[in-house]
């Protein structure tokens, strides 16, 4: 008997084994087949310490802070040289990402569960996406760092990566996700051109945004194309190609999905290297299945006008103006969705409304835009009809949290790039005729944007920026993490600072509510709870919770 029973535990001990590796081997992808090429053989040479070449490809660290990348040739070349160029930056966007991830999940043995979730959710995410970006993907992959292999392998890392905007629609209490665009054309233009403005605001984490890549990729199918992008990303958020077509994303609400499907990033790459007008975008976009809902912003130089293409898992829409205008931020607006639930609690819950009728507010004020009130616009912080609403509060069109931000002006191929921080900042113009046209690499000593194009940073914001904003946020950082981690003190040269620092925001004296509902005084957090209330409140899940401690204080203070 007992042999028996050594026998059957030890049975039972190598059919688990067997069975861990099996599921680690299912849930390990494949990289695709290409051609062998000798990584050490992609030989870089160094022009003073801001620009390096691998063969006809270069990433220049640009005077203004912005990296520029210029990449040519077939799939799995361009990722090669774009992994060996941008290897430092893939690094640091990496960590940024996890190190950011470890302080909204702190704990080891959620963070695990949560890496085996993602992989068994992505297990297939490869067979969605186009075979072309797969192979540049692998191709980027080759220069990842080992420091990430507890995480997955190289590939299969990079390759979820390119999910993450499409997750941080799952994780909507994190607010990661958030941004406005608009386009004007005609009568509502100063020359009647079409021009766009976006801010992207997905946030993970200050660090997260200060290397951003200008991309410039001419590739061996489809069209030139420029996109602002960060290390390791192959998809697209926001570009434009050399055939005056345009393209920014703006996430909506999203149902928690059940399978996966194509990131909207590698879509919307597809859209800007192959499609030369809105009826190919429309088509290309069509072929997709999605796995989160998304509205797609596309200008057309050869249509002189801009178009919203709505999708998410079960449905699209295509939604045009004979306004001359349209704005986007995170709802939809099409006739489709006019009775989804969803779409309907996101306007009811979020700032997305209140953020779509500032910005026709603004457009509507200036009249006939150009790239200057373009950009007035994008960096506008205050509320309706000019109401102080609060640094960083989230029914602004400007957050002080986007990662970039953009102009584009498709019929003469110019595009300006916010420079940090956030969108205050010089906004660099590139002209992509100019780019693409270059006969010869650029040299140290040479810039690429054209400096008489690039507008002027908003100098009385930066002052309030480095004032004001940049101390709420380390304060708000500090107080925050003394609530969550429960170690709370009376600080009141802190809690009068942080006032000081932001009086308007309606999350400023929430948090000093919080922060005297641990010490329970409840008198004080009453107090400051009840200021809040006053003030413009962005989610209705924050005004849950402040009526929430309203009443739980009141109900203490009957108590003592």
């Amino acid at each position: 008997m007992k042999k028996f029973l050594t026998a059957f535990f030890a049975a039972i001990i190598v059919l688990s084994a067997v069975g861990v590796i099996c599921v680690r081997q299912m849930l390990i992808i494949a990289p695709p087949k290409v051609a062998a090429v000798d990584t050490a053989s992609l030989v870089t040479r160094n022009d003073g310490d801001s620009l390096t070449f691998c063969g006809r490809s270069w990433l220049h660290k640009s005077n203004t802070g912005l990296f520029e990348l210029y990449a040519e040739g077939d799939a799995y070349h361009r990722g090669l040289v774009i992994g060996k160029l941008s290897r430092a930056l893939i690094y640091k966007q990496e960590k940024a990402f996890v190190d950011q991830i470890h302080k909204m999940v702190p704990s080891n043995n959620y963070l695990r569960f949560l890496r085996i979730l993602l992989a068994v959710f992505n297990r297939d995410i490869d067979q969605y996406i186009k075979p072309e970006y797969l192979q540049e993907i692998y191709g980027i992959s080759q220069f990842a760092s080992n420091d990430f292999d507890w995480i997955g392998p190289k590939y299969q890392r990079i390759l979820n990566y390119h999910a993450a905007h499409d997750i941080g629609h799952m994780l909507q209490n994190y607010h990661l996700v958030g941004c406005t665009s608009f386009a004007v054309w005609g009568d509502r233009s100063e020359d009647s051109a079409l021009l766009i403005g976006r801010n992207f605001d997905f946030y993970v984490g200050d660090e997260f945004a200060e290397d951003k890549i200008v991309e410039f990729i001419k590739p061996d199918s489809g069209y030139n194309f420029m996109m602002i992008t960060w290390g390791g990303m192959a998809g697209v958020v926001s570009g434009m190609n050399d055939r005056g077509l345009t393209l920014t994303l703006n996430a909506a609400k999203s149902y928690i999905p059940l399978h996966i499907a194509t990131p909207i990033s590698l879509v919307a790459r597809h859209i800007l290297q192959y499609a030369n007008n809105i009826a190919e975008a429309k088509k290309i976009a069509a072929s997709y299945s999605t796995f989160v809902s998304e509205s797609l912003l596309v200008g057309s130089a050869a249509d002189r006008q801009a178009v919203i293409i709505e999708k998410s898992p079960y449905k699209s829409d295509v939604v045009s103006s004979d306004s001359n205008y349209l704005v986007c931020t995170n709802h939809f607006i099409g006739k489709e969705f006019v009775n989804d639930q969803q779409n309907i609690k996101q306007q009811q819950q979020t700032p997305t409304k209140y953020r779509y009728e500032r910005t026709k507010q603004l457009i509507h004020q200036n009249q006939k835009l150009n790239e200057y009130t373009a950009a007035y616009i994008l960096r506008n912080p205050y509320g309706l009809n000019d109401e102080k609403i609060g640094y960083t509060n989230e029914m602004a069109i400007n957050q002080y949290i986007a990662h970039h931000s953009v102009i584009f002006k498709p019929e003469k191929l110019l595009v300006w790039v916010s420079t940090g921080p956030y969108q205050l900042g010089t906004y660099v113009c590139y002209d992509l005729k100019k780019v693409f046209s270059m006969q010869d690499c650029p040299s140290k000593h040479k810039e690429i944007y054209q400096i008489p194009l690039s507008l002027q940073p908003n100098w009385k914001l930066l002052q309030e920026y480095y004032c004001n904003v940049l101390k709420f946020k380390s304060l708000k950082d500090i107080l925050w993490e003394q609530i969550h981690q429960n170690t709370a003190k009376p600080d009141e040269t802190l809690l009068t600072k942080l006032i000081r620092s932001n009086p308007d925001y309606y999350l400023t004296y929430s948090l000093v509510g919080d922060f005297y509902y641990v010490q329970r005084d409840f008198g004080k957090a009453l107090q400051y709870y009840t200021q809040a209330k006053e003030k413009q409140i962005s989610f209705y899940s924050d005004k849950q919770h402040i009526d929430q401690r309203i009443e739980a204080c009141k109900k203490e203070m009957k108590e003592l």
